[in-house]
């Protein structure tokens, strides 16, 4: 299931697990981005934490967690070229995955069809 956030996070969500990255939007908005910062694996977040940040060109911004939950893995080839984040952010650029605390909760998450309009 793919959802998205307002503050342009998008989630895959498989097994009460989501795959976390930022959006080809926010990509276009912040430019070429040259750091990653990540959050540690096992460390907790609530809805809307302040759990990444990305530095490009232009700015640095930081990454929301989308829903409470605890970091199960990260993506430390984004960190070693952050890049990957510009080229391919619904792909290999993803951030992190994050075990979620009520599943349930992402029903309360944008659609594609939503997050569209949102951007457009």
């Amino acid at each position: 299931m793919l959802k998205f956030t307002e503050e342009h996070e998008w989630l895959q969500i498989e097994g009460g697990v989501a795959t976390v990255g930022i959006t080809n939007y926010a990509v276009d908005q912040l430019g070429d981005l040259v750091f990653v910062e990540l959050p540690e694996v096992g460390a907790t977040f609530s809805r809307n934490g302040n759990a990444a940040t990305v530095e490009s060109v232009k700015a640095a911004s930081d990454v929301y967690c989308p829903l409470d939950g605890e970091i199960t893995e990260v993506n430390p080839a984004i960190v070693a070229d952050p890049s990957l984040v510009n080229s391919d952010p619904q792909g290999s650029g993803w951030f992190f995955k994050l075990k979620l605390a009520n599943p349930a909760d992402a029903d309360g998450l944008l659609d594609e069809a939503a997050y569209k309009e949102l951007t457009a």
